[in-house]
């Protein structure tokens, strides 16, 4: 029996104790997963400046990564969302504060999803240049639903700022 598999792109954010080994940890546990057919490809590494965030927060690693996936987007972040309490993420957790992994849903291929706790494309991700530029080093044409124009696009519209620090082999 064939199984189909989505392709699903996948932001990390960290800004917490050693975000190398937190971007490592994560990238191990969604390649492990049992729904997750393969990881395809992976961004490099950028470090920005925390958006919204606590006064002092330290600066932010960023990147993305695409997968398969064999399974549902809610299934998808479940499995997600129990990676970043294994990776010292609380469950409850206010909005835009620093952490030590932060992992979101940005697309689960052509489907656009509104349910609750759930939509995808992740809404905020066409203003997020932190979220762009390394989605723009994988998928540069890549044409989200509800958006028409690219990633690359929606890049030049930004104010994109990051200094890269680490290639996709590296992490």
């Amino acid at each position: 029996m064939i199984t189909a598999t989505t392709k699903a792109g996948i932001a990390l954010g960290s800004n917490l104790r050693d975000r190398r080994e937190n971007f490592r940890s994560a990238r191990r546990a969604i390649a492990a997963l049992k729904s997750a057919a393969g990881l395809l490809t992976a961004s490099p590494v950028y470090e920005t400046a925390p958006v919204g965030c606590e006064p002092g927060a330290e600066k932010f690693w960023n990147a993305v990564i695409e997968i398969d996936y064999e399974g549902s987007a809610r299934s998808l972040l479940t499995d997600m969302q129990d990676i970043e309490r294994s990776l010292g993420r609380p469950a409850r957790h206010p909005r835009n504060v620093s952490r030590t992994i932060d992992l979101d849903l940005l697309y689960f291929g052509g489907k656009e999803i509104h349910l609750p706790g759930l939509d995808v494309p992740h809404p905020r991700m066409f203003s997020r240049s932190f979220v762009l530029l390394p989605l723009a080093d994988i998928r540069p044409d890549l044409l989200v639903p509800g958006q028409n124009r690219t990633v690359r696009e929606l890049l030049a519209q930004c104010r994109a700022s990051g200094k890269l620090v680490a290639a996709p082999e590296e992490w």
